[in-house]
Formats: structure tokens, C-alpha cells, sequence
């Protein structure tokens, strides 16, 4: 490297470090090569855990990847749309969304945090958000505790969670119409994939019923600390007009299940789980189909037909 070119390099770590840390926002100078700019952008994180003064190390039992890249974390709370007022951020971690959380108007901003470091991070410096600042498990939380009314969900959710966190979002489907979050990509593309993709599964189904969701971008291991040894996708699922579906719905939970349990059979082997006078649809066209062929719409009406056709004692 010439003198020149790291002299342009000093130049940019100087631009995008020392000054504020909304300056993460501003471009990064495209003529730096990605080693370049990955240089950049550790210096950008390192400065701003420095700044913070609080060293947190990632633990791997709870499924911690800091987020490094603070353009990406500006990103991620851009996708909150439309701009929410009460947010509960999970896995908050050392700050690197709560920092432009905290920059929306108005915010009524809540963290769930299961590492008691990061906890004491978080209390160290943002003041702010005293009493806001919950050391708990939010798998096992009551929600209602935080928020009485509807609120967005946000966070890099923790990997060994993402599934079950999930489904906690189906339970409390009435209370949070948006979720943004980053996760495994794999868990993130199987959310949001539809019929006929082998990613199609339970979560897809349960939550598709109720929200739209949009597969948003893809991050890259190298911007994590530590890096994990998958991809990364960021998801966004905003509540549909859909109130209650046309079928029960404790029901409709057991059949998805219970088909997608047994994904490679024919629907009329995996039903078998199910107590119902499977006689009065022997003949129907859903039974020959796999999982992956059946739409939410078709699992709701196959849900109906096993309720209308209850065991005759």
C-alpha cells in the first residue's frame, strides 16, 4: 500500500470514526478495496465500543454475533415502518440498533436482555432508558408485563432462539403488528417462503395466516464479532387484515403440525394423528398433496373439514 493510498484510507477511518457516531450513515469511499473498507468499518465498531467504555464478550451459549457494520444496524431500524412509538428491542446486546432506536421521535423504547453484562452495559449508558432495561428471558416472559397495548418487535435475535421466538410472535400475534429482525438465513428464508419452496414449514404457515412478510437483505459473517458460520438474513412481518381465521384455530396449530411432522409423506398418513372421521374425506384431492403443495388457505380449509367432521361416539 502507498503512502497515498493509506493517507486516503486515514482520511475516510477519520471521516466515519471520530466524528459522531451518526456519521456511520455516510457512504464509504468506493474506490477502497473491500479489505479497505472492512478495516474501516472494524475501526468504526472498536471506536465505538471504546467510546461506550464497557468491553462485552459474546457468549456462544446464548447465541451471540455482535453486529460490527453500524451502517447495516442503521438499516435494520430504518426498515420499522411505519415509524413506530412503543418498541421492544430483544437481545439488545452492547447498543448497536438501541443507539438509532433511541434517535426516533417520540419512542417508548423497552430492551430484553438475558446477558448480564451486556445488562450492566446498557445501564452504564443509556440513561434514557433507566427502568427500561429488563435482565430476562423472553421466551419465558409475559409480554403484557412490558406493553399493555400493541408494540413492534426489533433485534439481532439470538440464533439458538430464533425459532421459538417466532412462535412466542404467533402467540401474541394481536399485540405485535411489525417485527424486523435478523436471524439465520435459512430460519428467515423459511419464514418468508411460500408453497412449493422445500423452506416452506411450519413457521411459514402459522405466520403467513396472520402477516406479510418480506425477506428485506442478506448480511454477510464478516460483519459480525464474532463471525458465525452462516448467513445472515433480516426479515419484516406487518399484521394483516386477518382478525381471527374461519376455522379453530388451536386446531388448524395441531394439523400444520402435524403434517409438516412427516413433510415427505402423502397429508392422509400424517392426519393419522389426528382424531376425526377421516371416511367422511377419504376422496379429497388434499390428501394426496405433501406440505410443501398446500397453500394457508388450503390448510384452513382442510382445518374446517376436520371440524365438521368430528368421531361419531
Amino acid at each position: 500500500m502507498n503512502e497515498f493510498k493509506f493517507f486516503g484510507i486515514f482520511i475516510t477511518a477519520f471521516r466515519l470514526v471520530f466524528l459522531p457516531l451518526r456519521s456511520a450513515r455516510a457512504p464509504q469511499d468506493n474506490n477502497l478495496s473491500d479489505f479497505d473498507q472492512s478495516w474501516v468499518r472494524q475501526a468504526k465498531w472498536h471506536y465505538h465500543k471504546k467510546k461506550i467504555g464497557i468491553m462485552v464478550k459474546a457468549k456462544k451459549h446464548l447465541g451471540q454475533h455482535f453486529l460490527t457494520d453500524l451502517s447495516i444496524a442503521q438499516r435494520i431500524v430504518d426498515s420499522l415502518t411505519p415509524e413506530p412509538h412503543q418498541v421492544m428491542e430483544v437481545g439488545p446486546g452492547t447498543g448497536v440498533l438501541t443507539q438509532y432506536l433511541v434517535q426516533i421521535p417520540d419512542i417508548d423504547l423497552n430492551l430484553i436482555e438475558l446477558d448480564v453484562e451486556s445488562v450492566e452495559y446498557l445501564n452504564a449508558h443509556y440513561f434514557e432508558l433507566k427502568d427500561r432495561i429488563y435482565f430476562k428471558d423472553f421466551l419465558k416472559l409475559d409480554l403484557t408485563e412490558i406493553y399493555q397495548t400493541p408494540f413492534s418487535l426489533i433485534g439481532n435475535f439470538p440464533y439458538n432462539i430464533s425459532g421459538p421466538l417466532f412462535f412466542k410472535v404467533f402467540e401474541y400475534r394481536n399485540q405485535i403488528p411489525q417485527v424486523v429482525g435478523m436471524l439465520q438465513k435459512e430460519v428467515a428464508e423459511r419464514i418468508a417462503s411460500g408453497p412449493g419452496s422445500k423452506a416452506y414449514g411450519v413457521l411459514s404457515v402459522l405466520l403467513q395466516a396472520f402477516y406479510n412478510i418480506e425477506y428485506l437483505f442478506t448480511v454477510e459473517p464478516e460483519v459480525f464479532n464474532p463471525p458465525p458460520k452462516v448467513r445472515s438474513g433480516v426479515i419484516r412481518l406487518l399484521r394483516n387484515d386477518v382478525k381471527e381465521l374461519p376455522c379453530d384455530e388451536v386446531l388448524f396449530v395441531k394439523v400444520v403440525k402435524a403434517i409438516f411432522h412427516q413433510r415427505r409423506k402423502a397429508i392422509r398418513n400424517s392426519l393419522k394423528v389426528i382424531p376425526f372421521n377421516k371416511e367422511a374425506i377419504a376422496d379429497h384431492v388434499f390428501l394426496t398433496r405433501r406440505p410443501e403443495q398446500m397453500s394457508v388457505d388450503d390448510f384452513i380449509e382442510l382445518t374446517r373439514m376436520i371440524q365438521d367432521n368430528p368421531l361419531q361416539e
